[in-house]
């Protein structure tokens, strides 16, 4: 009697064990992932360690997913087939695909990704409630829900209008309607009020089960709607000149709505990626803030900007005759130099010029040219949009410099050359307190013996506002394509 009830409780216990040891290792792999997705942003954090840290971004994720798809709560195998298999081929085909220019647009997208997912995991978990949870359980359990499902809305939109925004779809010039802050706070205080509806309605264990979950969903699909609608809006009232901050907070945004998500699902690794993701990118939003002399909740709330490629109104903007060069005489010029310092722009990452600048700056120090890059923290539409795109053209790290490293040496510079960028070289900034730009931190690069500006035309940057560098006496106009410029460079040039 004895050997048969010891028996029944051995077989009993074993899965129960065995379920344990499973969590168990699949908990270990979690803390491992973290780890390596700490070592990741450590690694992120500079040009030279930029490649290892992205390796360990990429064996954390690999591990993470293994030990999620290996652990003992995964059974449906055939469905998670399914789901992760057309989504894996459609993640590769977009990334061979994409070119470094789109790199802005398809990281908006991605995060639209977890904005969704956050947004599908709240209603699930809503759905389908963890049982035997106690009234105190059951109201963090809701709050969790209603926030996740929020914030995951506001950064579905919000991504959305971002990555329209970036890829010309829609127009970058910042949507001001009228009263839009008493919009956007009714549309907050309205969210709020909805989710203690909705908590009180979810917990209240008296009412009919049946109406609690209509009243729930319905509440939870208003809430849905109205912070879509005002995440969108918040994106929509921001300009051009402002896109990488944005893009770098609607990466903090997706940090938190993934931590949401964790929550919701018991999940530690979410938590953790989470609360690093949505910390990191609020951190790098208040420093690209801080380096264009700018608010993050002026940003969040509307910025300046219009649409790129806007001109001035006539009798308006600095007024002038320009002075053209051509490419001979320009790389003549850079030759005879001592110093140079090349300040690239988002007009060199569309003409796609970084691989025949990297040729053009080996020529230069080959005659013995001091050459190096000047990067402005808020260049391009991402942030490190122009250290990415010098770093795969093979440029060398130690001769890319921020702008509070070489400000000071550009006196003393015989020649920049500007290729492609606008806002960030303008001189209105720092003496015109009338510009919309007035107090962002910029390039000074006026102040070198000569500024040569690689631009197709005379049209104006992000930010919509004329640069009177233009018409300094030390300032020459290249129009035309950057790499085809460049390109001309290279030819002129012997060796």
């Amino acid at each position: 009697m004895h050997w048969m009830l010891d028996t029944a409780i051995a077989t009993t216990a074993a899965p129960v064990a065995d379920h344990a040891a499973g969590n168990s290792l699949v908990t270990i792999a979690y803390l491992v992932a973290g780890v390596l997705f700490i070592l990741s942003l450590a690694g992120l954090s500079k040009q030279e360690t930029a490649s290892r840290g992205t390796w360990y971004g990429i064996l954390g994720m690999a591990l993470a997913l293994v030990a999620a798809i290996l652990g003992p709560d995964v059974t449906l195998y055939g469905w998670l087939a399914i789901a992760i298999i057309p989504a894996a081929l459609i993640g590769g085909a977009l990334a061979i695909r994409v070119q470094m220019t789109e790199m802005p647009q398809l990281v908006a997208l991605l995060h639209s990704f977890v904005g969704a997912a956050a947004v599908l995991v709240g209603f699930a978990s809503f759905l389908d409630p963890h049982p035997g949870m106690s009234m105190a359980e059951a109201i963090v359990h809701e709050i969790e829900v209603y926030i996740g499902v929020c914030v995951g809305a506001i950064t579905l939109t919000g991504s959305i209008i971002a990555g329209l925004k970036l890829h010309g779809k829609i127009s970058g010039k910042p949507l001001m309607l009228p009263a839009r802050h008493l919009l956007n706070l009714v549309a907050a205080i309205v969210t709020v009020l909805l989710g203690v509806w909705f908590v009180d309605a979810a917990v209240d264990v008296a009412a009919d089960a049946i109406v609690i979950d209509t009243l729930g969903v319905t509440l939870l699909i208003a809430a849905t709607v109205l912070t879509g609608l005002l995440g969108a809006h918040m994106v929509m009232a921001i300009g051009g000149a402002d896109m990488p901050v944005v893009v770098s907070m609607l990466n903090s945004y997706s940090g938190w709505a993934a931590a949401a998500a964790g929550f919701m699902l018991g999940n530690d690794l979410l938590i953790i990626t989470g609360a690093l993701v949505g910390s990191s990118g609020a951190i790098l939003s208040l420093i690209m803030c801080r380096g264009m002399n700018r608010s993050l909740v002026s940003v969040i709330l509307g910025g300046f900007g219009a649409a790129e490629g806007t001109k001035a109104a006539p009798g308006e903007g600095p007024q002038g005759e320009v002075i053209e060069i051509n490419a001979e005489d320009t790389v003549d010029y850079m030759r005879a130099a001592k110093s140079v310092v090349i300040v690239p722009g988002y007009g060199m990452a569309v003409a796609q010029a970084q691989h025949a600048l990297a040729d053009l700056t080996k020529k230069l120090r080959a005659d013995g040219v001091v050459v190096r890059f000047a990067i402005h923290p808020v260049a391009g539409r991402l942030p490190g949009h122009m250290n990415v795109l010098l770093a795969e053209a093979g440029i060398p790290y130690d001769i890319v410099l921020e702008m509070d490293e070489i400000n000071n040496d550009l006196p003393d510079t015989d020649v920049v050359l500007v290729i492609g960028a606008n806002d960030i070289v303008n001189p209105g900034a720092e003496n015109d307190p009338s510009s919309p730009i007035a107090g962002m931190p910029v390039l000074q690069v006026w102040k070198s013996k000569m500024v040569v500006v690689m631009k197709r035309g005379m049209a104006t940057g992000y930010a919509g506002v004329e640069n009177p560098l233009f018409f300094n006496d030390n300032t020459r106009m290249l129009f035309g394509d950057a790499k085809k410029s460049v390109d001309e460079m290279l030819a002129a040039a012997p060796g």
